[in-house]
């Protein structure tokens, strides 16, 4: 069953006809609704093309949390081939919100890093909402060694709400092992292509994401805070976050003209829910562009193009 957000009701009250409409003709099959269906799926794409072609910040940060949106899961399952998952960071333990192993992608071996949210309440629980803690970041620096030392280019999938803030996190070094993966993703002599397929919340998302190419979904989001957060730190009132998210400048359009990001995946009519398939295609197509147009530069220049690109954002904002 589709899951509407709230400025899609007039989508859902057409779908729902239209549902309506398929069970009477199935029931009784004297009756013949093929036109009158037709002409509501007409009017479902005009709404949805409509409703799609202004949101606002607010109702992109709804469909970047879409829950039938794509998680990294269904991008692995998709995008790669032979992915072997590895586990642990050797000093405390594993945590399932970051993703990460071995892989082929389109022939070519690479290292994989990404965040899962989980899809139904079992997994999500299982996976932190993907909300990782140290140990996930951790795992993720082994990885990232793992492919420098043999020349792996790395894709991190970019998907959460922002590090899991908890105390036992905290007691063991969350803003360290935050602070020594970004630096490790700075450092690696290898490719790295980020994508931002859903929520880019804080360091949560720099972590993993701070790559020579960084790509967003059209409808996903990247911000320093979630729009809650930020509505109650400055007004400390969660429910201005609609405010806050306007204010933030979060969405793919902003960040591509402040020069954060390096481009923007299209997503289908809709967003990446309606047609999964499509978007991950699109996705995959970007990431090979950008490690075919990466092959050819050595390590450090890898290294050196990357740390620029970061310094380069605080001077041109």
């Amino acid at each position: 069953m589709h899951n509407y957000l709230d400025f899609e009701k007039p989508i859902s009250d057409l779908e729902g006809k239209i549902i309506e409409l398929k069970k009477l003709a199935t029931e009784d099959e004297s009756i013949d609704t093929t036109d009158e269906i037709g002409r509501l799926e007409v009017r479902v794409r005009e709404a949805i093309v409509e409703i799609y072609s202004k949101l606002n910040p607010w109702q992109k940060t709804q469909v970047a949390r879409h829950p039938q949106r794509p998680h990294f899961v269904d991008y692995a399952k998709t995008l790669f081939q032979e992915f072997t998952p590895l586990a642990g960071d050797r000093k405390f333990s594993e945590d399932a919100a970051i993703q990460a192993g071995l892989a082929r992608f389109r022939g070519q071996p690479v290292a994989v890093v990404g965040q899962e949210k989980g899809n139904d309440t079992k997994t999500r629980l299982k996976h932190n909402f993907g909300s990782p803690r140290p140990e996930g970041y951790r795992k993720a620096i082994r990885i990232l060694e793992m492919a420098d030392r043999f020349g792996l280019p790395v894709i991190s999938l970019v998907d959460t709400a922002g590090a899991y803030p908890g105390v036992g996190a905290e007691e063991r070094g969350q803003a360290e092992a935050i602070a020594r993966s970004t630096e490790m993703c700075l450092g690696v002599k290898v490719p790295l292509v980020s994508v931002v397929i859903g929520e880019g919340g804080s360091g949560g998302a720099i972590a993993i994401a701070t790559g020579n190419k960084v790509y967003m979904l059209e409808h996903s989001i990247y911000s320093v805070i979630s729009p809650e957060g930020a509505a109650s730190i400055l007004w400390r009132d969660s429910t201005r976050a609609r405010e806050a998210a306007t204010n933030m400048k979060i969405t793919a359009e902003d960040l591509k003209s402040l020069g954060v990001i390096d481009g923007i995946i299209s997503e289908p009519l809709g967003g990446a829910h309606r047609d999964p398939d499509s978007v991950i295609a699109a996705t995959g197509d970007m990431i090979a562009n950008a490690l075919g147009e990466m092959a050819s530069r050595s390590g450090e220049q890898l290294r050196n193009e990357r740390r620029q690109k970061f310094l380069n954002i605080g001077r041109n904002l």
